[in-house]
């Protein structure tokens, strides 16, 4: 192995975990995270960092130097804070703005060759249906976890010294058992035809792009390998490049479920609140991890070009979520409450008691 490790934070989660697997084949591989990932691995050492805490992150990096010297080869930095529910807003500022620049303070104490930070694309405008977003296009959003990272992102520009930096602005992610909020709740709403997945309060020709969890860990694999190849402060928009409108997805996902292609009526967003805070206030209703706030964003579509990753990365996405979802769909069916179990998601009784459990 060479000289330096690849540092990873936020290393216990899907994607740290699938990141330490790749590269613990060919570097030493360091490990910031509160837990230790649960698989072992080779050439791994876990070191438990608390991203709120200025200390901890500071005796964090003196333990990197001590155990493993000065030199960095990329630190991918992919811990944050995320929350659908709206708690504690205050910890994005927390933990992922200050936490990252206490970080990168700490790491220019390094002889550090890259500094990868993953972001959001949706710190991005939307865009029409029809048009594509690229990287140079605005930036805007209007809720707490995009903002963080537009403000992170400034940090880094700033603050980054002479460590060169890869911003990805990544869209949201899947697997092969789908682990996406999102898609997994549509596939819940319809599947269990309930009420909700006939009706959308936004635009049903708009959408957002997904990925599958192995193409982001080629982008990430790529973007370590090319350090030396790339611009000292790049920004690069990560996902697929087709987008599936909603009503695509209403439209896929029912055919897989059911047979046949629903149809989704549009209503009032006023309307569309209003049940949504009766479905979490209420008690008796069924659960849902739709809120209030996520009404106002119903319209929002984005579509990638991607062109510039293709160029700098030589990497383009090798999953398709219109042809991953009837596998998803395929693999619930075999068994819905281990499906459901798995992207935690509450069965009905009538669910539970036709597979046959009490």
């Amino acid at each position: 192995m060479g000289e330096g490790v690849v540092i990873i934070t936020g290393c216990s989660g899907r994607i740290g975990s699938r990141a330490i697997e790749r590269f613990s084949k060919k570097y030493q591989v360091v490990g910031f995270d509160l837990v230790a990932p649960k698989q072992q691995f080779d050439n791994f050492h876990f070191i438990k960092m608390d991203l709120s805490s200025e200390e901890n992150i500071a005796q964090g990096f003196k333990e990197l130097k001590d155990k493993f010297g000065n030199k960095v080869i990329s630190m991918v930095h992919l811990a944050a804070y995320y929350t659908f529910t709206g708690d504690h807003p205050e910890l994005y500022d927390v933990i992922t703005v200050r936490g990252s620049e206490h970080m990168l303070h700490h790491l220019q104490e390094f002889e550090c060759e890259q500094f990868i930070f993953s972001s959001t694309q949706l710190l991005m405008s939307t865009c029409k249906v029809g048009e594509k977003i690229n990287e140079d296009s605005p930036i805007d959003a209007n809720w707490d976890y995009p903002i963080s990272k537009i403000k992170t992102e400034k940090i880094i520009h700033t603050k980054r010294g002479n460590i060169p930096s890869v911003i990805l602005r990544i869209v949201g992610c899947y697997d092969d058992e789908c682990h996406s909020i999102p898609i997994s709740n549509q596939i819940q709403r319809i599947y269990e035809k309930q009420m909700q997945s006939k009706v959308f309060p936004g635009n049903l020709k708009a959408g957002a792009p997904f990925m599958h969890l192995s193409d982001l860990t080629d982008v990430i694999e790529h973007t370590v390998e090319k350090r030396k190849d790339l611009p000292p402060d790049l920004t690069l928009l990560i996902g697929e490049g087709k987008t599936l409108s909603t009503d695509q997805l209403q439209k896929l996902i029912s055919k897989c479920c059911h047979g046949n292609e629903m149809s989704t009526m549009r209503i009032p967003k006023i309307v569309a609140k209003i049940g949504a805070w009766l479905q979490w206030k209420l008690p008796g209703m069924p659960e849902t991890f739709i809120r209030p706030w996520m009404i106002d964003l119903a319209d929002n579509n984005w579509t990638l070009d991607i062109s510039k990753a293709k160029k700098y990365l030589d990497w383009q996405p090798k999953y398709d979520v219109e042809k991953e979802i009837p596998k998803m769909i395929v693999d619930m069916k075999k068994d819905p409450l281990k499906w459901y179990e798995i992207n935690m998601l509450k069965a009905p009784k009538w669910l539970a008691k036709k597979c046959g459990k009490k």
